[in-house]
């Protein structure tokens, strides 16, 4: 079976065709933004949207020789009835769209789901029961995994984890999205842990907005670039370890799946398996590859095969996480 997922975020236009027993295609564009700005508005992007999405999907499409089987586009930013994004809604009708060409079933999910299911692919994560922490522009969020379910387990109260990278990155200079040209600088600075990490009691919840304004302080300060840079990884180490070491008492599991763009980071990932290793917390962390990360289609593509499976052992009904993501707009 194939199954074509389609992914309109914020940040990226994405395609992707995925076999059950074979890797997956992909084609992604970033959106286009201006030297200086963090990012479009809802209006700008939709439209960047529509403008891109054909282009993603003609190399796919063109070299593809294989019968498509069903297509799943995200429709939302998370679940939830309040979680909603226009930009979404240009995955979401060019589908319906391609599927009701190809005369296949339509499924949706949410870029979250897509996320982590890219970032499982291909890890060695074998159990159904999990912690994820989804770290993105968007999103700072720790959730229990059990099979389909998902419970939010904790979050930023503030800032997200992307935010702060391409808020600090912007602020030195660096194009949008921030994260890659962050890194390399970070890579040859110096991190002294001089930024506190603040949680709330429950460790459950972190704020991030004020590990942002002493970083300001330090760019406007002159301090080097590069040590800024590796102060900012510094503080995002110290925090999501944190953070998943709290889900992983209140949910009991010890397997950690860190997703999301800001989780691709290379430097991130060796401070992060260092200091787990160094604090001997018991965890086993699994990451994403850094192709899977970023925002993505495979993830999306491979919960279309997913519901395109419950389908046909439900004689053609519709699955019920599909279902309840379907939009109603």
């Amino acid at each position: 079976m194939l199954a074509l997922g389609l992914d309109t975020s914020c940040y990226t236009t994405s395609a992707a065709l995925c076999r059950a027993d074979g890797l997956p295609r992909q084609e992604r564009r970033l959106l286009p933004v201006a030297k200086g700005e963090r990012g479009l508005r809802q209006s700008e992007a939709v439209f960047a949207h529509v403008r891109q999405l054909p282009q993603v999907l003609l190399p796919l499409l063109t070299e593809n020789r294989e019968k498509i089987d069903c297509v799943c586009a995200s429709a939302s930013p998370r679940d939830g009835e309040d979680s909603y994004m226009p930009v979404f809604q240009v995955g979401v009708s060019q589908g319906k769209a391609l599927a009701a060409a190809l005369n296949v079933p339509f499924f949706t999910t949410t870029h979250q789901r897509g996320h982590i299911a890219a970032a499982k692919y291909g890890t060695g994560l074998e159990a159904s029961r999990f912690v994820a922490l989804h770290l993105s522009g968007g999103t700072t969020d720790t959730l229990l995994i059990d099979g389909d379910a998902l419970t939010p387990l904790g979050t930023s109260c503030d800032l997200h984890a992307g935010q702060l990278v391409d808020r600090i990155g912007v602020k030195l200079g660096l194009p949008f999205p921030a994260g890659p040209y962050l890194e390399e600088l970070a890579v040859k600075g110096e991190n002294k842990n001089r930024v506190p990490v603040s949680f709330e009691a429950d460790g459950l919840r972190c704020h991030l907005s004020g590990a942002e304004a002493q970083l300001m302080r330090m760019v406007e300060a002159d301090e080097a670039r590069e040590n800024v840079a590796a102060e900012v990884y510094g503080v995002l180490c110290r925090t999501v370890l944190r953070l998943v070491q709290a889900a992983a008492e209140t949910s009991g599991v010890k397997d950690v799946l860190i997703a999301g763009g800001v989780a691709s980071s290379r430097l991130l990932r060796n401070m992060l398996a260092e200091r787990n290793e160094k604090r001997r917390t018991g965890l086993n962390l699994f990451f994403g590859r850094p192709e899977f990360s970023g925002d993505n289609a495979v993830g999306v593509a491979l919960i279309g095969l997913h519901d395109l499976e419950i389908c046909t052992k439900n004689k053609g009904q519709v699955s019920v996480h599909a279902a309840a993501n379907q939009p109603t707009a």
